[in-house]
C-alpha cells in the first residue's frame, strides 16, 4: 500500500518519534532517509511511502497518532 504523507499538525512535532515510525513502517527504509523524509515532511512538504498491507491498520493509527495527515494512493 502507498500513502502520501501529507503534513504533521502536532503543536510540537516529535522528529525522532516521527523518524522512527517512518522507519519502522516503510518498505526498504534505513534511518538516515527517514531522517531526511521527517524533515521534508516537517517543512511542509508531502512525501510518499509504501508500507506493507498486512500491517495497513497499525501503520494507519501510529500516524494518527503523530498527528500526521496522509491519503491512501493504492
Amino acid at each position: 500500500m502507498k500513502l502520501n504523507l501529507l503534513s504533521c499538525n502536532a503543536q510540537r512535532p516529535d522528529r525522532r518519534a516521527i523518524s522512527k515510525c517512518i522507519s519502522e513502517l516503510a518498505l526498504n527504509m534505513n534511518e538516515s532517509l527517514s531522517n531526511e523524509l521527517t524533515s521534508i515532511l516537517l517543512e511542509g512538504d508531502a512525501v510518499d511511502i509504501e508500507i506493507e498491507s498486512k500491517n495497513s491498520s497499525f501503520c494507519l493509527r501510529a500516524l494518527r497518532k503523530l498527528n500526521i495527515d496522509y491519503e491512501i494512493i493504492e
